[in-house]
């Protein structure tokens, strides 16, 4: 797996914990398990302590060196509280209510890492993406300078030559239509999150036309927004509004815009609204053989990402790491 071998040696010098919100979950078990084999990441499991390990028994994981946290009983549950009332209070937030919240694994958990008991968190495998989102942007908010959370999804798959093709596709999860400016600002954080993978970011803004090729609202969208962004990122190649076959194939780029430095090899992809982005990821894993690692949430304070709910273990594993390696 691509780049996976640098983060664990990275991880080695400087072990974080994570809290996984599905303690009893049995992907969840099985990676925390393969985690717990090696000394790089610490699993945090939410939920009953019997109720954990009687389902890593039952389905033969070993768990032994877990640290288990009982949201019903844990011992700072009352600082907890007062915390988060803190933080909410100029929404009107009282304790019942805080109370009410923090009995959900996603909000315990978001402030776990909010109160520095965990470094990052991973969880999403049985409820929605938007269910991670909004205790994130409540308790962890965006980083100073981003007004806005997006994501983006590393795609990987062997090449001819024996090394890994890898790819940076947003945001295909959360921003539903972004406007010129936060379609600037989800590139800025593929391009850093692009080069966490060993990615040297050629970024191409996606549209139906090719350099003023089509004409429409969306195009004048997505053509504004790669100007900003080659203003704002000078050191990095960027261009749109480009076709995709125009971004990634250089015998059409040499018809469409010859000489042009992103043209035909572009490996970071801005796409101009979540319909296309998420089409667009899952034609590369479906038909195009891709790995997809995903979806990475950025522009937080800290690194919470989510877990498809088809996810198996594997997929777990591997997005605790790349969470791990981001925080």
């Amino acid at each position: 797996m691509f780049g996976f071998g640098e983060m664990i040696n990275r991880l080695k010098q400087d072990p974080k914990r994570i809290v996984f919100t599905e303690g009893a979950d049995p992907r969840i078990l099985e990676a925390a398990s393969r985690l717990l084999a090696s000394s790089f990441l610490h699993p945090v499991l939410l939920g009953d302590e019997q109720e954990i390990y009687a389902a890593a028994e039952e389905s033969g994981f070993n768990i032994r060196g877990a640290e288990i946290v009982d949201p019903k009983t844990w011992d700072r549950y009352d600082e907890m509280v007062d915390a988060f009332v803190e933080l909410r209070k100029s929404k009107g937030m009282t304790r019942e209510t805080a109370e009410k919240l923090l009995a959900g694994p996603n909000y315990f958990g978001t402030m776990l890492v909010k109160m520095g008991v965990a470094d990052c968190l991973l969880g999403g495998a049985t409820y929605s993406t938007a269910d991670t989102v909004r205790p994130a942007l409540q308790i962890i908010k965006t980083k100073p300078g981003n007004t806005i959370v997006s994501s983006c999804f590393i795609l990987v798959r062997p090449s001819a030559t024996g090394e890994n093709e890898v790819l940076a596709m947003a945001d295909c999860a959360i921003n539903i239509k972004p406007s010129e400016d936060e379609l600037v600002e989800i590139a800025g954080e593929t391009i850093k999150c692009a080069k966490v993978f060993g990615v040297d970011p050629k970024v191409a803004f996606l549209s139906y036309s090719t350099l003023g090729s089509g004409k429409g609202e969306e195009v004048e969208k997505m053509r504004s927004a790669a100007a900003k962004a080659k203003a704002k990122f000078p050191e990095t190649p960027i261009e749109g509004e480009l076709q995709f076959d125009a971004a990634v194939a250089p015998r059409v780029a040499r018809t469409k815009c010859p000489g042009n430095p992103v043209a035909g090899y572009a490996n970071t992809f801005i796409f101009p609204d979540i319909n296309s982005g998420n089409i667009g990821y899952k034609i590369a894993q479906r038909m195009g053989n891709f790995e997809a690692y995903g979806p990475i949430l950025l522009g937080l304070n800290a690194q919470i990402n989510d877990l498809s709910r088809g996810c198996n273990a594997l997929e777990v594993y591997s997005m605790a790491i790349i969470t791990a390696a981001l925080s």
